[in-house]
């Protein structure tokens, strides 16, 4: 049996305090996220196996790299990497609108379903490289990217507003550093904040998933 509640303590334990973040987590609901193999571990808080041989990342990951993102009520986020689809559900409990895009489709039809279940309406999902963003919907309040990449993609700097704010892990090799990127006119202002541990983002779309 799930227990949402042992999970949002271990999150506060993890020093996660945004009240709005915490109860976004405690209303999305992991479970649904995972294939059925996986959900006995739905509790655990740690990165789970998901489709396309990606993963989710840990609870307290995803919660710390949103809560770096200071997502406010009338935010337009661009999220590149859906993944399950769960980080992009807590996300639009917290912004007005979500662009989320992958490269698997499979990925893409699986977070739609996902979502529709739990009558998320605010989130567009895009099957497309996620390392030229999306230009249609920009520019975007917040960026996050849900994949190790060696640098920031100039593309996505464009995409993001006046005063918007990126996280991303950035690196090569085992792990990263996520990172912060604020833009005030033409400059970025980037603060460094843990090290981490993400799949590398991957240029191009899936040809068969």
């Amino acid at each position: 049996m799930s227990n949402p509640a042992a999970l949002i303590l271990k999150l506060r334990s993890a020093g996660i305090v945004d009240r709005r973040l915490l109860a976004a987590l405690e209303r999305v609901p992991r479970r649904l996220f995972l294939a059925a193999q996986y959900q006995q571990s739905v509790d655990l808080d740690r990165p789970l196996p998901i489709e396309c041989g990606q993963v989710t990342s840990a609870p307290t990951d995803i919660a710390r790299a949103v809560e770096a993102l200071e997502i406010r009520a009338g935010d337009k986020v661009l999220e590149i990497g859906t993944g399950s689809g769960f980080q992009t559900a807590v996300i639009a409990q917290l912004a007005m609108r979500v662009v989320s895009v992958d490269r698997y489709r499979t990925l893409i039809d699986l977070a739609e379903d996902r979502l529709t279940m739990l009558k998320v309406d605010n989130v567009t999902l895009i099957a497309a490289d996620g390392l030229y963003g999306f230009t249609r919907h920009a520019p975007y309040n917040r960026i996050i990217v849900n994949g190790a990449i060696k640098s920031v993609p100039g593309a996505l700097l464009d995409q993001l507003d006046e005063n918007g704010l990126l996280v991303a892990p950035v690196g090569e090799g085992p792990t990263q550093t996520l990172v912060t990127l604020r833009r005030q006119d033409r400059t970025f202002t980037r603060t460094e904040l843990r090290t981490v541990r993400y799949l590398p983002l991957i240029e191009g779309m899936a040809v068969k998933l």
